[in-house]
């Protein structure tokens, strides 16, 4: 019996060592989520990686910086919370979601082949702004969606171009609360970037 009581005390233990946000996570993520200038100087090649996508998708980097950090908040090895059997037993993740940007498994893998990124890596900042580019500009084309409406394309970010059509965002309040939030937020980044300096301006 104390066997069994120590093993699920470690397991415990080990579970709860992904941290963070999200259920994961590292420390390597900005000291300040709030403030788009603060951001890029800490992380200069996070703007790198940003305007790689921009020039290539013509998504705006305000609007992917939003989307991340609703996402991710920036930690790149970010995961779903676990999910407990009887409340205490780990069973595995709520989902397959990993990296900057919380791609699924299998849309990781449609991107890759999609795009011939066969090495791109979830946890790698420039292979997930260019995955969301990617993403949203396919969003653009099936739902007719602007890649400035952050609101909207955060909508079929989260429930996938079918369920956008359905509409199916309209029935989760919760959904239709974070969606505005991440509206707002890259209209804050939008108007910090215009003002961060010459060599960070984005």
């Amino acid at each position: 019996m104390k066997k069994s009581i120590g093993a699920m005390i470690l397991i415990l233990a080990v579970a709860s060592c992904g941290g963070g946000s999200g259920g994961g996570g590292s420390s390597n993520a900005p000291r300040n989520l709030d403030n788009a200038c603060s951001i890029v100087q800490e992380k200069p090649q996070y703007l790198r990686a940003f305007r790689a996508a921009e020039r290539k998708w013509n998504v705006p980097v305000h609007v992917l910086m939003a989307m991340i950090y609703q996402e991710s908040k920036f930690k790149s090895n970010a995961r779903p919370p676990f999910r407990y059997s009887a409340g205490v037993i780990p069973v595995g993740r709520q989902s397959s979601a990993l990296g900057y940007s919380q791609a699924l498994d299998a849309t990781w893998k449609e991107y890759q082949v999609a795009t011939g990124s066969r090495s791109a890596r979830r946890t790698n900042i420039k292979d997930a702004a260019d995955f969301m580019g990617w993403y949203m500009n396919i969003t653009r084309k099936r739902n007719g969606v602007s890649l400035n409406d952050a609101r909207n394309q955060y909508f079929a970010y989260h429930d996938g171009h079918t369920g956008f059509s359905r509409g199916t965002y309209k029935n989760k309040a919760w959904l239709v609360r974070i969606a505005g939030e991440v509206a707002s937020r890259a209209n804050t980044y939008r108007s910090q970037l215009a003002n961060c300096g010459r060599n960070w301006r984005a």
